[in-house]
C-alpha cells in the first residue's frame, strides 16, 4: 500500500495542498494488522504532528493510492462510478460526476466532501480487478481535551470535529494513480451541492479546520482494503466491515404497532379529501390550527396509489373501517378514471378532475409522456391490494387484476432488443419513447408479482430476460439511475426497491438460487444508501429532537436529504432473512424498522410543524438540502409538513409481514 499526505492551511493564500514539510507538518505511519481483506483490513496507524512553535490550522489530507486504469469510485450515498460523468452535463439537475482533466461544474475529476455527506465511513473505488479503499470514523471526538482519536462510542466522549473524505482520477505525483482519501478537518470542494438547483462555491477555510497546537500530533487508525473482486459488488463485503465497526442503533421510538397507527391516524384525519376521493400531496398547518392543502394529485410515487394502499393496509391492520373505507375509495376513483384509450396505459397525474400525463414533475422532462416508474409501481399497489384485501377480508376484487393485466401485457411489448422496459411511452400510442433509465424495473417487480399472485406465467421468459439486462447493466455494476423524475438520472436508492421486489417474486416463482444472489447483491446496493451511524446533527429541529440517521437511506445523489421509501421493502428484508439466516440482512432490517418508528411527531409540534402523527419525506442529515426556513430566516433540516406518501412508506413496511413478528 501506498500513502500521501499533504494539507492546506488556513492562513495559505491558494487553494492548494501542499506538502506536509512546507507545513511544517510531519507525518509517520505503520501496518499494525490486518490482511487487507473485508473480514480483516490492514490496521494502519498514522501520526501526524506539529512540528512548528506556534499553531497549525487547515485541513490535513491522506491519500491512499492505487493502480489507474478505469476506477470506479465509490462514496457511499455521494459517488457511484463517476455519477454518470461520461454523460451529458448540461442539464438541470446537477450532481457530483468525475471527469478527467475537467473542472467545470458539475464535473471534476477530484472531489473533497464532509464526512457525515456519506451514509458509511469509507471511500472505496474498483479498478483492474481489485477493491481498494480506507474507512475512519465519519466524525472526530476529543478525550480529555489532548488527544485526538476516534473512539467508536463512550460515555466521556464529545463531538468535536467532522472529518471528510476524498476521490480523485489522479493523484498529486501523476504517475498513473488514482486515489480515495480521508481529511482531518474537510473541504466541500471545488463545490457544495446544497440541491440539485443550488450549488455554492468552495468556502474560505472557517469551521471546518482542524487544529494541532505548537508541537501536538494527532493519531488515527486507519482500516486499510485490498483484495481481488470479480465485478463492482465486490465493495460491498467492505461496507458488511464497517458496518460492523461503526454501527450505532436508531434511538428508541414508539412500538411498531403505535408508530402505524399514529401515522395512519394523522393521515386519515388530516389528508382525506372526501369530495375528490384522494390524499393531498402536501397538508400545512396555519396559525390558526386549520389546513391549507398543495394537492398534487397523482397515479403513485408522491400520491395516489402509493399513500391509498399502505392505507389500507392499516386499516385491516387497526380494524379501522373509516380509515379503509378513504383507502377504498381512493383506488376505485383512480380504476374508474385514469384509463389512456389511446396508449392503453393509465394517466400519471390528475388535476381538478382531469387525468393527463401532467404531473407536477412535467416540465422537469425532456420528453413528455407516460412514466414506466408510475405505470409499473401503480400496477404493483393494485396487486398489493388485490391480495391484502383477499388475504385479511377474503374480498377478492377481480376487476382490479382485469385492469392490471392488459397494461403489463402493453409494457412487455414496448421493451427494446435488450429487454429494457422504456423510461417513458408515447401518451398518443403506448409505444417506447425513451430507454436507458432503470426505473423502468417497476414494470418488472409488477410482472412477477403478478406471475406469483395470480400463477398465469404466460410472461415469465420475458420476465426473466429482463431481470437479467437489468442486474447485468446496472446493479452489478452498482449504479442504478433514472428513476425518480426530477433528478435528470441521476444515481438513486429508489429504483432498487422495485428490483429487490422483482427477484423477491422471480425466486418465489421459479426458486432458482440466482434470484436469491441477485437479491443479496440489490439489497446490497440498497444499503450503500442507509446510514449505518447516527449523524451529529448541528441544525433544527432534528438535532433538537435527537433524530437517528440509521436505518434511514438517502434518496439520490442529486436530492442529498433521507426520505423514507426504503421502509416499503420491510417484507422483501424479512423474506431474504427466512430464506438465508443472514444476521447482517436481519440488523439492517431492524434499523430499517426502528428508524422509522421514531421519525414523526410522536406529540404536537415535536418537529416544530404539525399534529401528533405528521410526518414529513425530508429529514437533512448533514449540509444537503437544508433550505426550509423558520419564521425568523434561519434553516431548518426538515419540511414543515405532513407528506402522506411519506408516512405512508413507513406504515407500508410496519403493517405487512412485520406486523405479528416483529
Amino acid at each position: 500500500m501506498k500513502f500521501m499526505f499533504s494539507a492546506r492551511s488556513k492562513e495559505q493564500d491558494d487553494e492548494d495542498y501542499l506538502s506536509l514539510e512546507k507545513q511544517n507538518l510531519c507525518a509517520e505511519w505503520e501496518q499494525t494488522g490486518g490482511e487487507g481483506n473485508p473480514q480483516s483490513p490492514y490496521k494502519v496507524k498514522i501520526r501526524i504532528q506539529n512540528q512548528a512553535e506556534q499553531p497549525w490550522e487547515g485541513v490535513i489530507l491522506t491519500e491512499l493510492l492505487a493502480e489507474k486504469r478505469n476506477p470506479a469510485f465509490f462514496l457511499p450515498g455521494f459517488m457511484y462510478g463517476t455519477n454518470r460523468g461520461d454523460c451529458p452535463q448540461n442539464v438541470p439537475c446537477e450532481y457530483p460526476r468525475i471527469r478527467e482533466g475537467v473542472l467545470q461544474r458539475p464535473s471534476s475529476s477530484w472531489w473533497m466532501v464532509r464526512g457525515d455527506r456519506l451514509s458509511a465511513p469509507t471511500a472505496l473505488l474498483f479498478d483492474c480487478g481489485r477493491v481498494t479503499g480506507l474507512s475512519v470514523g465519519s466524525y472526530w471526538i476529543v478525550k480529555d481535551g489532548k488527544k485526538k482519536v476516534w473512539e467508536k462510542e463512550t460515555e466521556d466522549a464529545k463531538f468535536f470535529q467532522y472529518a471528510g473524505y476524498t476521490c480523485s482520477l489522479r493523484s498529486k505525483e501523476k504517475d498513473g494513480t488514482c486515489s480515495v482519501g480521508y481529511t482531518l478537518g474537510y473541504e466541500n470542494a471545488p463545490w457544495l451541492f446544497v440541491q440539485s438547483h443550488q450549488v455554492r462555491e468552495r468556502d474560505e477555510m472557517g469551521n471546518n479546520c482542524f487544529l494541532l497546537q505548537a508541537g501536538e500530533a494527532v493519531e488515527f487508525t486507519v482500516n486499510v482494503f485490498s483484495y481481488p473482486a470479480q465485478d463492482e459488488t465486490g465493495i460491498h463485503e467492505a461496507i458488511r466491515q464497517v458496518y460492523a465497526q461503526y454501527h450505532q442503533k436508531p434511538r428508541k421510538g414508539c412500538s411498531l404497532k403505535e408508530s402505524v397507527a399514529e401515522i395512519a391516524g394523522a393521515i386519515s384525519r388530516c389528508a382525506w379529501l372526501e369530495e375528490e376521493k384522494m390524499y393531498s400531496g402536501f397538508v400545512f398547518q396555519q396559525a390558526d390550527g386549520s389546513y391549507t392543502y398543495n394537492k398534487l394529485g397523482s397515479l403513485t410515487w408522491t400520491n395516489g396509489l402509493s399513500v391509498a394502499v399502505p392505507m389500507l393496509m392499516a386499516g385491516i391492520r387497526l380494524g379501522q373501517e373509516k380509515m379503509r373505507r378513504q383507502a377504498l375509495a381512493c383506488i376505485e376513483n383512480i380504476l374508474a378514471n385514469c384509463w389512456n384509450p389511446f396508449s392503453k396505459l393509465p394517466y400519471d397525474a390528475v388535476s381538478d378532475g382531469k387525468w393527463s400525463i401532467r404531473g407536477w414533475w412535467f416540465d422537469g422532462m425532456h420528453t413528455p409522456g407516460h412514466s414506466a416508474y408510475l405505470t409499473g409501481q401503480a400496477m404493483y399497489y393494485i396487486l398489493k391490494a388485490y391480495q391484502f384485501e383477499k388475504e385479511k377480508t377474503g374480498i377478492a376484487h377481480k376487476e382490479w387484476l382485469n385492469f392490471v393485466r392488459p397494461v403489463l401485457a402493453k409494457v412487455e411489448q414496448e421493451k427494446n432488443s435488450e429487454y429494457e422496459y422504456p423510461f417513458l411511452f408515447s401518451e398518443k400510442t403506448g409505444a417506447g419513447l425513451e430507454y436507458d433509465a432503470f426505473g423502468g424495473v417497476w414494470c418488472l417487480a409488477a410482472g412477477a408479482y403478478y406471475a406469483w399472485l395470480t400463477g398465469d406465467t404466460s410472461f415469465l421468459n420475458g420476465l426473466c430476460k429482463s431481470e437479467a439486462h437489468y442486474y447485468e447493466r446496472y446493479v452489478k455494476h452498482v449504479v442504478c439511475y433514472g428513476t425518480p423524475l426530477d433528478t435528470d438520472k441521476a444515481v438513486d436508492s429508489e429504483g432498487i426497491l422495485a428490483y429487490i421486489r422483482a427477484v423477491r417474486y422471480l425466486h418465489q416463482v421459479t426458486k432458482e438460487e440466482k434470484y436469491l444472489k441477485h437479491m443479496r447483491a440489490a439489497l446490497d446496493y440498497e444499503f450503500t444508501f442507509k446510514f449505518c451511524y447516527n449523524s451529529p446533527i448541528q441544525v433544527p429541529p432534528l438535532s433538537r429532537v435527537g433524530w437517528s440517521s440509521c436505518g434511514g437511506s438517502i434518496t439520490s445523489t442529486a436530492n442529498p436529504h433521507i426520505h423514507p421509501m426504503s421502509s416499503t421493502i420491510v417484507d422483501e428484508m424479512l423474506y431474504y432473512v427466512r430464506q438465508t439466516q443472514d444476521s447482517y440482512v436481519k440488523s439492517r432490517l431492524m434499523d430499517t424498522v426502528l428508524w422509522g418508528c421514531q421519525t414523526f411527531n410522536t406529540y404536537d409540534g415535536e418537529y416544530d410543524y404539525g399534529e401528533k402523527g405528521w410526518m414529513s419525506e425530508r429529514f437533512c442529515y448533514s449540509q444537503g438540502l437544508v433550505v426550509q426556513p423558520y419564521e425568523d430566516g434561519s434553516l431548518a433540516s426538515t419540511w414543515f409538513a405532513l407528506m402522506p406518501w411519506a408516512g405512508g412508506s413507513v406504515v407500508e413496511g410496519l403493517a405487512g409481514d412485520a406486523w405479528d413478528i416483529l
